[in-house]
């Protein structure tokens, strides 16, 4: 089968999407038949320039910055084709080519002008404006941070992904509350799966034992990952006389306004900001953590993040919202989003029950390994471009 996977971002770009593609892509071109020829021809197509990636080394055909005519050629010698996020050219295209297409949805983008279900103003979870066609709202959250134009062509554009998400074969939705918050038709869960880094070992062999007065956070630094409410919560433990180290791991556009919390609130010897690191040197400094946090107020889709922590057999403090709540469960910590005080009380817990740390590392790496397998992400996107492509050729 051939099989056309877009993906706007992809290597060497970094982020959540760009992960779960890539792995999505060679689990499929390792896929072989009872003849040992491989199930799928793979061609992946992108936006992003190769930088110092060679694509040669991959499995599967890279195809980078195609123009239209291109990528139309492109679709129209697929079979099916998957759309990481909802693109509108490659949507269309295939729309328009006749072409089974599927919607794998990281974010809102079909459901939420911003695609965060975000609302600016009130710095607080959407309630839905888009689907409840309140529009005017959708346009005053927007100006707040784009501007009036922007703003505009973002609510036309959600209109146009909603519109190809409706045309869609299938919509994939990466947990089970992102199929209920989209209300999409068609739509099927098939959570993310990642690899074991650890290759089966039992992480309480690591070198180096969790340090349970540190904490950190990985990701952008963005208003709506609640940042603010990890550092009030890490006040509120410095006052009650607890001796407690924060690393905040990543950078953005935020990062001068959380720079000024950290000094308002008297944290300077208490959290530091490395700023964007990767691979070994990400390593290294989570090698002196003994928890992650992700205090995020937005409803995160899926908790990549936070997979990628327990899976390692670290403990996760996660706020309970969408996505991250569903993964995290009772094999984390959670609390409720926006609340410095629940948060302390969580990260408390941690400092002052030192046993929590094994318990609570096994048991999230022990439901990441049974409940969010690779081999079954593998799997479940393959049957499901079988069924379709056979029910179209039917």
């Amino acid at each position: 089968m051939k099989l056309l996977i877009y993906s706007h971002f992809f290597a060497p770009s970094i982020g959540g999407v760009e992960t779960i593609v890539l792995s999505l892509a060679r689990g499929l071109a390792g896929l072989r038949d009872s003849n040992s020829a491989p199930q799928f021809e793979i061609t992946l197509v992108t936006q992003t320039p190769a930088g110092n990636c060679d694509d040669r080394d991959l499995p599967f055909r890279v195809i980078r910055k195609p123009g239209l005519i291109h990528l139309r050629q492109l679709i129209r010698k697929s079979d099916v084709v998957h759309v990481a996020g909802p693109a509108l050219a490659p949507l269309f295209l295939a729309w328009f080519s006749r072409k089974p297409f599927f919607i794998e949805h990281h974010g809102y983008q079909a459901t939420c002008p911003n695609g965060l279900l975000f609302h600016h103003p009130s710095e607080t979870v959407c309630r839905g404006h888009f689907l409840a066609a309140n529009y005017r709202e959708c346009l005053k959250c927007n100006a707040k941070t784009e501007g009036p134009l922007k703003s505009l062509w973002l609510l036309l554009s959600a209109l146009l992904r909603n519109a190809a998400s409706h045309r869609a074969a299938t919509n994939i939705a990466p947990s089970g509350h992102v199929a209920s918050r989209q209300a999409l038709p068609r739509t099927t869960v098939i959570v993310h799966g990642i690899e074991d880094p650890l290759g089966g070992r039992d992480p309480l062999q690591a070198a180096q034992p969790l340090n349970g007065k540190s904490f950190a956070y990985v990701g952008r630094l963005v208003m709506e990952k609640g940042l603010s409410v990890l550092l009030e919560a890490t006040r509120l433990l410095r006052v009650q006389g607890h001796d407690v180290a924060v690393v905040l791991i990543g950078d953005g556009p935020d990062r001068p306004r959380i720079e000024k919390q950290i000094n308002s609130l008297g944290l300077e010897k208490t959290v530091r900001i490395t700023g964007f690191l990767s691979g070994e040197t990400l390593d290294q400094v989570l090698c002196g953590v003994g928890t992650i946090v992700i205090p995020t107020t937005m409803e995160e889709t899926a908790g990549l993040a936070a997979m990628e922590q327990m899976v390692r057999g670290r403990p996760v403090i996660a706020s309970a919202i969408g996505g991250l709540g569903e993964i995290v469960r009772d094999s984390g910590l959670t609390f409720s989003p926006g609340d410095p005080g629940a948060l302390a009380d969580a990260m408390r817990r941690i400092l002052e029950e030192p046993d929590l740390l094994a318990s609570l590392g096994a048991s999230g790496r022990q439901r990441i390994l049974l409940s969010f397998s690779y081999r079954g992400m593998i799997d479940a996107h393959a049957r499901l471009y079988r069924e379709v492509s056979a029910a179209a050729k039917a």
